[in-house]
C-alpha cells in the first residue's frame, strides 16, 4: 500500500485540522460538542471524515440508490434542505484527500476538519484517553500540533496540551486555527523562529 503523498497538501489554502486518535477515543463525540461552538463563533465548519469499509448513504430501493446502481456517476440528490453528491471512488486503497477538499471548496468553509485520515501530512489535533491503553500518536507523528487529554501527560517540545473535558477551551483552540493557517503548515521538526 502506497502512503499519501508528502507533499499533496503543500500550499493549501483551506485551513484544515485533522482530528487524530484511536478508534473510540470519541473523535465523532466531541466534534458533534465542538461544531455548535465554532459555529456560534461564526466559523463555517465542514468536515471530512474518513469511513473504513463500504457504507451507504442512500438506502436501498430509494430513487438515488437505485439510480447510482445503475450507473449513475456521480448522483447528486437536491432538494430545498439538502445535496448530497454520491460517487464510487476510484478503487485507490484509500480517499484522495486533496480530490475530497475540491469538492469542499466551492462552499468557501472557514475551516475544514479532517477525521480519520491519520497518515496524511496535515497539522492535528491528537485526541487521547489514557484509560483506553494505547500510546499518543504525538511522539511519532511530527504533525500533531496539540494533545487533548483526559488526564496530564508528557508531551513532545511544541505540542499545546488541552483538557479534552474542556470544549470551550477546545473550541477556542479550533477557533484561532484558521488565523495560524498557513504558516502551521509543516511538520514540527521543521517549525523555527515565527
Amino acid at each position: 500500500m502506497m502512503g499519501p503523498d508528502q507533499g499533496a497538501l503543500r500550499g493549501e489554502t483551506l485551513p484544515l485540522l485533522g482530528i487524530a486518535a484511536w478508534s473510540g477515543t470519541g473523535k465523532t463525540t466531541l466534534l458533534e460538542a465542538l461544531l455548535p461552538r465554532l459555529v456560534e463563533r461564526g466559523l463555517r465548519v465542514a468536515v471530512i471524515k474518513h469511513a473504513h469499509h463500504e457504507f451507504e448513504v442512500d438506502r436501498p430501493g430509494k430513487d438515488s440508490h437505485r439510480l447510482r446502481q445503475a450507473g449513475a456517476a456521480p448522483m447528486l440528490v437536491a432538494s430545498r434542505r439538502r445535496v448530497a453528491l454520491m460517487f464510487e471512488a476510484s478503487g485507490e486503497e484509500e480517499p484522495d484527500l486533496p480530490e475530497l477538499i475540491e469538492l469542499l471548496r466551492p462552499r468557501r468553509p472557514d475551516l475544514v476538519l479532517v477525521e480519520g485520515f491519520k497518515a496524511w501530512p496535515l497539522p492535528k489535533l491528537e485526541l487521547h484517553r489514557a484509560e483506553l491503553g494505547k500510546p499518543l500518536l504525538a511522539p511519532q507523528d511530527p504533525w500533531v500540533q496539540a494533545v487533548a487529554s483526559s488526564s496530564p501527560l508528557t508531551l513532545p517540545e511544541g505540542v499545546v496540551g488541552l483538557d479534552l473535558n474542556d470544549h470551550a477551551a477546545l473550541a477556542d483552540w479550533v477557533a484561532a486555527w484558521p488565523r495560524r493557517w498557513p504558516a502551521v503548515f509543516r511538520p514540527r521538526c521543521e517549525e523555527g523562529p515565527a
